[in-house]
């Protein structure tokens, strides 16, 4: 079934001049109430957040408390919570894709509706079950992949979680599910984009003394663009486990260790298509100490590749420091990347890295490229003029690893082939982000990028620069 589409509207630009005036409105604003102030905070993961507080009345004192918990028995023990996601985006490319395929002067508009039920029956026993709208109109050559499924079952799952003694330690998931674990490099649910991804498939989760460990078999859902139309994707395959706990050895500090299990019937890289079947063994450290925080992760990946065998790699930081004292209190950053490349496309051995299912925004909301092939040095400053605006500057300068592979986009299709140019340089990229929290339900987001394009762009295809402009607001209850 295919819903109509409408034509294109002037909304593009009152929706887009509303949304860019929004940052500007904000200081003004947060200087005089600095923000909602109530502590109230909305998941990323809907599923993750727990109503059953506002059982008390005395807790209730929101506009959409009403139906975020809804009692079905006289204890108040089994309930129901409605909730929501409604985000309008405003995208405009100047030279997309560095000048190469449909060029568009007006931009487009990405609308993306979620809603969600949580019903929890007893401690034991809970079923939850969302829907996903994602709608484009206006993009030069139609909406990509991620851009537009119309309506969708987005998760549907049920939870067991049976008790062992005094406690529930483990809970067995069983449907439709979002996936995202660490700091969302290898598994995401895709938030920037328009599309959330989501699985099929049953997970464990085990917690006991402040560790987790979760344990997965899944097919990811292939993403199509009607009503009711996704389908588990019989072509590829992803299992695993995650662990997380505390590192007593710095201060602060846990540590996540994990297993990562990829299929992929009909993998495509520089190097030619063929089967896929990945592993990855990976460790992160992270945490906060005083004024420093970290996050560093290193993966090795093994496997085979049609005949041959995968050996790749990549190690991933993000430092930072905050002076909590000076005004604005500023947060000096520095990321750094190194995602391995195929050093040799004719030989048996595929070097270039998977990251398997990364967020669509892993280096700017420009989504240009993904981490494979690539190395990165990417310093940046965020300030915070109220407790509810927050502003960030960045600047990523981009190489690839190996110079006889390409440069991927985050679904790992070849952007541009290693064939095609002899340099190490890909370019750089000036980003700066606004964010308003309005109140505890409305986001309002700035951003601007300029990707200034480097020698091996301009030696493989057109090499223009990039800009990129994106607007949106996001309202959750």
């Amino acid at each position: 079934m295919k819903m109509p589409r409408s034509g294109r509207t002037l909304m593009f630009h009152a929706a887009a001049l509303a949304l860019a005036m929004a940052p500007v409105a904000a200081a003004a604003a947060a200087g005089e109430n600095g923000g909602d102030g109530k502590g109230r905070r909305y998941q990323l993961c809907r599923f993750d957040e727990d109503w059953s507080y506002l059982r008390a009345p005395s807790r209730r004192d929101d506009l959409w408390d009403p139906v975020k918990y809804l009692p079905l028995t006289s204890s108040g023990d089994a309930y129901l919570s409605l909730g929501g996601d409604a985000r309008l985006r405003y995208e405009y490319f100047n030279n997309a894709n560095w000048g190469r395929g449909p060029q568009d002067n007006d931009g487009y508009l990405l609308q993306r509706y979620l809603v969600h039920a949580d019903l929890r029956l007893t401690d034991a026993a809970r079923l939850f079950a969302q829907l996903q709208s994602s709608l484009e109109e206006g993009r030069s050559g139609g909406p990509r992949p991620t851009d537009e499924d119309q309506l969708d079952l987005h998760q549907l799952f049920v939870d067991a979680t049976p008790a062992v003694g005094d406690t529930r330690p483990l809970t067995v998931r069983v449907g439709r599910q979002e996936l995202t674990f660490g700091s969302s490099r290898l598994v995401s649910v895709r938030e920037s984009p328009n599309n959330r991804r989501s699985f099929d498939g049953v997970r464990i989760i085990g917690r006991v003394a402040g560790m987790r460990l979760d344990a997965f078999a899944t097919r990811p859902v292939e993403t199509k663009p009607h009503v009711f139309d996704n389908r588990s994707d019989d072509a590829q395959a992803f299992w695993g486990a995650y662990g997380v706990a505390p590192l007593p050895v710095l201060p602060g500090g846990s540590i996540d260790l994990y297993y990562l299990g990829l299929y992929r019937r009909g993998a495509r890289f520089d190097q030619g298509r063929a089967r896929e079947t990945r592993h990855a063994g990976g460790t992160r450290i992270w945490g906060a100490a005083g004024a420093w925080d970290y996050n560093a992760e290193f993966v090795f990946q093994w496997g085979s590749f049609g005949n041959g065998r995968i050996r790749a790699w990549t190690a991933a930081s993000d430092t930072g420091y905050t002076l909590r004292n000076a005004p604005w209190q500023p947060r000096l950053g520095l990321r750094a990347n190194i995602a391995s490349g195929d050093s040799d496309p004719t030989d048996r051995t595929l070097g270039t890295f998977n990251p398997f299912y990364p967020k669509g925004n892993y280096f700017s909301e420009a989504g240009l490229m993904g981490p494979a092939n690539l190395m990165n040095l990417h310093p940046e400053i965020t300030v915070k003029p109220a407790r509810n605006l927050s502003m960030r500057l960045d600047w990523d300068v981009i190489w690839r690893h190996s110079r006889h592979d390409g440069i991927y986009a985050n679904s790992l299709s070849v952007v541009r082939s290693g064939t095609t140019g002899g340099s190490r340089s890909v370019g750089s990229q000036l980003q700066c982000q606004v964010d308003w929290q309005v109140d505890r339900h409305l986001l309002l987001t700035a951003n601007y990028s300029r990707f200034f394009a480097g020698p091996f762009i301009r030696e493989s295809g057109p090499g223009k620069d990039v800009d990129y402009v994106g607007t949106w607001a996001t309202y959750r209850f």
